[in-house]
């Protein structure tokens, strides 16, 4: 069986400006606030890009959401060759899909779902 990679991280903030500042300030990382039509979303860039992929090979880039709407858990997104056949796997070994497959403009296909352990975990179908 193919190996599935983790290909980015997600933790809530309670406050976005601080959690930007904190990241930034001890890490260097880039943070780039969206707006409301992306729920307040912040990117945060840990690494150098080319087309929205990583050019350092086990290197990711992240985010952070506002805790109140995601939960209060770090998540994980596995990047998966085929979503569907992957939601069929999640659902015949005990996990559960948290909503439908949504698309990423420019991004992929992305779905959040529920391991046997109550963890989070987001699979995205990469673009191609």
């Amino acid at each position: 069986m193919k190996k599935s990679p983790v290909v980015h991280f997600e933790m809530p903030y309670k406050d976005g400006k601080r959690a930007s500042e904190f990241y930034s300030k001890v890490f260097g990382w880039d943070m780039q606030q969206l707006g409301e039509e992306m729920h307040n979303y912040i990117l945060a860039g840990t690494t150098e890009t080319e087309n929205m992929q990583s050019t350092q090979p086990g290197e990711i880039n992240g985010g952070f959401f506002r805790a109140e709407e995601g939960g209060k858990n770090t998540l994980v997104t596995v990047a998966v060759e085929d979503i569907n056949q992957a939601i069929e796997k999640v659902k015949q070994n005990g996990g559960q899909v948290v909503h439908e497959v949504q698309e990423i403009p420019n991004v992929g296909l992305y779905v959040t779902i529920i391991d046997t352990e109550n963890n989070r975990v987001s699979l995205l179908q990469p673009k191609r």
